[in-house]
C-alpha cells in the first residue's frame, strides 16, 4: 500500500506562482508514474502532469510552457511548480501514483486563483 501527502495549494492571483509538493510512503517497487490530476466544480477530474520514474514527463495542453513537474525518487517526492496561473486553474489538486498493480489518489489540496 502506498500513502500520499499533498501540500501546497492556496489562494493566489492571476499571474502568480504555487508549487505542489506530494510525499508518498509505503512499499513501492519497480518503475511507477506520480503525477497530479484535477477537478472544477462540476467538472470531470482531469490529467495535469505526470512523470515516470524514469523522468519521462506528460502534461495537459493547457498547461503547457506553464506548469513544470519533477521529482526527487530519493525522497519519493514529486513536484509540479505552477507559474503564469490562469482563473481557470482554479480546482482540487490530486496528487496520484501508479505502480505495479496499484494506483493511488492523495486526498487533495485546493488550488484557487483570482482575477
Amino acid at each position: 500500500q502506498v500513502q500520499l501527502v499533498e501540500s501546497g495549494g492556496g489562494l493566489v492571483q492571476a499571474g502568480g506562482s504555487l508549487r505542489l509538493d506530494c510525499v508518498a510512503s509505503g512499499t513501492i517497487v519497480g518503475r511507477n508514474v506520480m503525477g497530479w490530476y484535477r477537478q472544477a466544480p462540476g467538472k470531470q477530474r482531469e490529467l495535469v502532469a505526470t512523470i515516470t520514474s524514469g523522468g519521462n514527463t506528460e502534461f495537459a495542453d493547457s498547461v503547457k510552457g506553464r506548469f513544470t513537474i519533477s521529482r526527487d525518487n530519493a525522497k519519493r517526492t514529486v513536484y509540479l511548480q505552477m507559474n503564469s496561473l490562469k482563473p481557470e486553474d482554479t480546482a482540487l489538486y490530486y496528487c496520484y501514483f501508479r505502480g505495479v498493480g496499484l494506483r493511488q489518489w492523495g486526498q487533495g489540496t485546493q488550488v484557487t486563483v483570482s482575477s
